[in-house]
């Protein structure tokens, strides 16, 4: 049996709402992929008496929790305190600890405020871990059937220590049976069109089955205990996905991670290689956005008109066959410039109707390449940030689509 770890993050900004808690969703996944069985997530706000109670608590029911938050120099920050409080351990000044603190100001010639001396107050007998990307050091001890690592909640400092310090001393310290995750990820098609595509598949009383629906993709998740075989899994893997069909754009966890949509086509630009120009009208830019930084993005023009599309590129609007003129566009665009593939996204309709989440409006989408113009028509709707954002993947999907040779 696995060992159970949980998740406890402090900090009146997560219980309130002011704060979303990334940090227990992150570590979940880390900790999932390393064995463990993850059997909680809690979070507690700047309340001593329950911040103590709770760590009694966890002390006798997890074999391992990952505290995050309430390290830092102000009075609300609680966790050594309620560490030493709840496990009868008294608060121990570390010189170690504060001459890290105390060079972290010097290296940005500031002084260092007073109150920063609090976190070199650590719990008697605990372990420090250091912390070079930021003031609070964490420590960890372990209490009853529990470990306990603490670090800060600060999103970059947490991941960082978790995978420099805290992950090595979890693998040197605990025996794993891990569960193997496999991600099937699609765009362009919901969780029940996916199960009903997947309704032919007896998936084993063994492997546990799961959706995910983001807002850039819909995953499909197999989660196969230890020691599954490996040509079994492979198989039940490629059935799902030829289930699903071409809506499939990539698969995490059998080998390389795929990443999400961009990822899969940065890889195939890279690899035809291939360049490209875009326009874009509905997307209002994301679509540009979402492709930052890669090298096969020449260019990016986004109009809200149609009219004022056409004129700048010399080309007639036909309002009744957006396709017709999506195809124009993309000429001109190539002829224009050095890309090798043109992208034009067009849609049908008026900034009323984009505005209105009752209102679909109806995308046309063409990619111009060597080999022909290839086109898709797709009708989406609800509110204009999901117009918005469908758009730019559905004009993107279509690239993926060409790419990967799929049916388009």
């Amino acid at each position: 049996m696995n060992p159970t770890l949980e998740i406890f993050s402090q900090g009146e900004e997560i219980v309130t709402g002011q704060t979303v808690d990334t940090n227990a969703a992150w570590l979940s996944q880390q900790a999932v992929q390393m064995g463990f069985t993850v059997t909680r997530h809690t979070a507690v706000g700047d309340n001593l008496d329950d911040l103590t109670a709770l760590l009694r608590e966890i002390a006798e029911r997890a074999d391992c929790c990952i505290c995050t938050g309430g390290l830092g120099p102000t009075s609300d920050d609680l966790t050594a305190e309620a560490v030493a409080q709840a496990f009868g351990l008294a608060l121990a000044f570390d010189a170690v600890a504060f001459a890290q603190i105390k060079r972290f100001f010097d290296r940005r010639n500031r002084p260092m405020p007073e109150s920063n001396r609090k976190q070199a107050l650590l719990p008697a007998g605990s372990e420090r871990i250091d912390n070079e990307w930021g003031t609070a050091p964490g420590f960890s001890l372990r209490h009853g059937r529990c470990w306990f690592a603490f670090i800060p909640g600060v999103p970059s400092e947490m991941r960082h220590l978790f995978l420099e310090k805290i992950r090595p001393a979890l693998a040197n310290r605990f025996a794993f049976q891990p569960r193997r995750l496999v991600t099937i990820r699609t765009v362009g098609i919901g969780e029940s069109d996916i199960q009903q595509r997947m309704a032919a598949v007896t998936i084993p009383d063994l492997v546990q089955l799961g959706f995910r629906a983001g807002m850039d993709d819909v995953q499909t998740k197999l989660l196969f205990p230890y020691g599954y075989p490996e040509t079994a899994m492979a198989a039940l893997v490629s059935k799902v996905a030829e289930q699903i069909g071409d809506a499939v754009f990539g698969i995490d966890g059998l080998s390389e991670a795929e990443g999400d949509l961009v990822s899969v086509i940065d890889r195939l630009m890279a690899g035809k290689p291939a360049t490209l120009a875009v326009i874009e009208t509905a997307s209002q830019g994301l679509l540009a956005a979402k492709c930052i930084g890669m090298p096969w993005l020449l260019g990016a023009c986004f109009e809200r008109s149609l009219n004022t599309l056409g004129q700048r590129f010399a080309v007639p609007v036909q309002h009744d066959d957006l396709m017709a003129t999506a195809k124009a566009l993309a000429i001109a665009v190539q002829k224009s410039g050095a890309a090798d593939l043109a992208l034009v996204q067009l849609y049908a309709g008026d900034d009323g109707i984009f505005h209105d989440k009752d209102q679909p409006i109806v995308l046309y989408n063409g990619l111009l390449t060597p080999d022909g113009f290839h086109q898709s028509t797709q009708t989406v709707a609800g509110p204009i940030k999901r117009k918005q954002n469908q758009a730019a993947l559905l004009a993107l999907d279509l690239l993926r689509r060409y790419l990967q040779h799929k049916e388009i």
